[in-house]
């Protein structure tokens, strides 16, 4: 059974093993951020659940989801492609004919059914409910680095409704505390949340929004992940977990939010208040410039009665959001390869921000293949933002450095296979673009290029061992080492 809550995943942390308690007291201005950046940094180290932190009477919950391990148990997966698995299904299925097919179908379709969120009146989240003295005060907000601006939340899932369809989404932004009732939200223009807020922007209208702080893992998951176009974020978390998330009222914003949820920050984004946002670290390593951003404006709060506050980290990887982004990695190559079928896999090395670059490989089966999906995931959702995206064969393994490093020193020509496109979107953190949220893109055609792209040599001979002879050291191998 999928988890219900946060708290259901931290009992089950630590049953795993994978929960650390530190009964210490801490701080949340810049100690915990240090303690959780140096477990990160230090590899294989449990989640952290701060238990006394100093002027709050909340718990912190940190790295979460910071191993492979971890998120296999989060949202109970070995193999992260069947959640993308099922969205293409989906998207695929067809009513069948003949009243003996429907049947087959109904247990099927009964399944789907489930995946819809479902609407309660009351949940865990409605526990304590706070309006006129409500306070952004009552959290233990972190400050991540001392030349951050101040304190800012990491990981809350900014609730926002498309103004027209209607249909939700969730998104992690930055969201920088200025006093007990204002904070400036961290709208990359690129990014679903600010669409909806451009959309009323027009009218002179604000946007209502909503910040939850700690669900369920899969929930969690679905907040950070570029879902398809049109797709509501509670129905992917849906599909992720295989059962529909249960949703509450707001009491003071018209949105819905998960009912066993932590905390619930409920507010409106106001067009004609804009401020200086930053500068922060970020996950890029380097410090982002401050930029005017809108303010939101905290009309309430619902909570648990003891919530779990739950936080991540920022700064130069490999970091927590490393691991989230692998997830995404492996769950969206069903759709990747929907729309490009000669895709054999996909690769975003958490060193490059998962922004910074892509590893693609394809079997090739006519010239100029290579270019056709770089221009082509270039053009799906978020892949717009990738800076450089290298391609190869199907032989060479995307996941290993050496590999890919290999095929590029081979079969690729600097002046032939090196495309560069100048004045496209780029990542708002981008710290090497011109211009913000304008730059430049790079392909590199790493694949065995042939006669009719070019190539007028006789193609090398991969140098391989003969099976007679890996047969032989295999029988021997015992006689050699001794096991």
């Amino acid at each position: 059974m999928p988890f219900e809550s946060l708290g259901e995943y931290v009992d089950a942390l630590e049953r795993a093993g994978e929960l650390k308690r530190v009964k210490a007291k801490v701080s949340a201005d810049l100690e915990i951020a240090e303690v959780m950046r140096r477990l990160m940094y230090k590899g294989d180290q449990p989640a952290v659940l701060f238990e006394n932190v100093e002027g709050s009477d909340m718990q912190v919950l940190g790295n979460a989801f910071g191993t492979m391990k971890r998120l296999q148990l989060a949202l109970e997966s070995e193999d992260f492609v069947d959640i993308g698995q099922r969205i293409v299904d989906l998207t695929r299925m067809k009513m069948p004919s003949g009243m003996l097919n429907k049947l087959k179908m109904l247990p099927k379709l009964s399944e789907i059914g489930e995946y819809g969120p479902k609407y309660e009146d009351k949940g865990p989240v409605t526990e304590v409910i706070e309006g006129d003295k409500a306070s952004f005060n009552s959290l233990p907000v972190l400050k991540s680095f001392a030349g951050d601006a101040g304190r800012f939340i990491t990981f809350g899932m900014t609730v926002t409704k498309h103004p027209e369809t209607e249909i939700r989404n969730l998104g992690v932004y930055r969201v920088q505390i200025v006093d007990d009732k204002h904070a400036i939200m961290h709208w990359q223009t690129h990014k679903r949340g600010a669409q909806h807020y451009r959309m009323l922007k027009e009218q002179n209208k604000k946007i209502q929004a909503a910040i939850v702080i700690g669900a369920d893992p899969a929930t969690v998951f679905s907040a950070v992940a570029p879902v398809p176009e049109g797709m509501d974020k509670y129905l992917f978390s849906g599909i992720t977990r295989k059962k529909g998330v249960k949703l509450v009222k707001c009491r003071t914003v018209d949105l819905e939010v998960p009912a066993n949820a932590e905390i619930v920050l409920e507010g409106y984004v106001d067009p004609n208040d804009m401020r200086m946002e930053g500068p922060f670290g970020d996950h890029t390593g380097y410090y982002t410039p401050a930029e005017p951003f809108p303010t939101f404006t905290l009309t309430g709060i619902m909570r648990r009665r003891n919530p779990i506050y739950l936080t991540t980290v920022v700064g130069k990887p490999v970091l927590e959001d490393a691991y989230i982004g692998k997830v995404i990695e492996r769950s969206f190559l069903p759709l990747i390869q929907m729309f490009h079928p000669e895709v054999v896999d996909f690769s975003m090395p958490g060193a490059g921000w998962f922004q910074g670059l892509a590893v693609i490989s394809i079997k090739k089966t006519y010239p100029g293949q290579a270019k056709k999906v770089m221009m082509g995931l270039w053009g799906m959702g978020q892949l717009a933002l990738t800076k450089m995206f290298v391609v190869v064969d199907s032989d060479v393994d995307v996941h290993d450095a050496n590999d890919v490093i290999w095929a590029v020193t081979t079969r690729a020509d600097a002046a032939r296979d090196t495309v560069i496109i100048s004045n496209t979107p780029t990542d708002t953190l981008d710290p090497a673009s011109p211009l913000v949220n304008l730059g430049s893109k790079m392909g590199i055609d790493a694949t065995q290029k042939t006669r009719e792209e070019g190539y007028m040599r006789e193609i090398q001979q991969l140098a391989v061992v003969d099976d007679e002879t890996k047969a032989l050291v295999d029988r021997r191998w015992h006689e050699y080492f001794g096991s």
